[in-house]
């Protein structure tokens, strides 16, 4: 079994598909402490194993960014998707 890189979900492309790993609670965000970033996350339906999927980016700064989360619909800052670690999934 291959080892697949984690990366921040703040720096994937559009299209990317990946599941979650885990939440880093050391990022805060808008005077955000780091556990209360990963507590509204996890609110979201940022969890440890959901799937991801990266659907679209705002035209201008790439900001906001919107994410499929198991079947909800999210838009999220990246400066707060950096602390959603993921892992690529192969195509099915």
């Amino acid at each position: 079994m291959t080892n697949k890189p984690t990366i921040a979900l703040g720096d994937a492309p559009v299209g990317f598909r990946g599941r979650i790993q885990a939440l880093s609670s050391a990022i805060g965000s808008l005077g955000l402490s780091g556990s209360e970033l990963e507590r509204r996350l996890l609110e979201l339906g940022f969890v440890e194993g959901a799937m991801v999927e990266l659907l679209h980016e705002g035209l201008f700064g790439r900001d906001p960014i919107a994410v499929r989360v198991a079947h909800t619909t999210v838009a999220l800052r990246r400066r707060e998707a950096m602390a959603i670690l993921v892992n690529a999934e192969a195509p099915a």
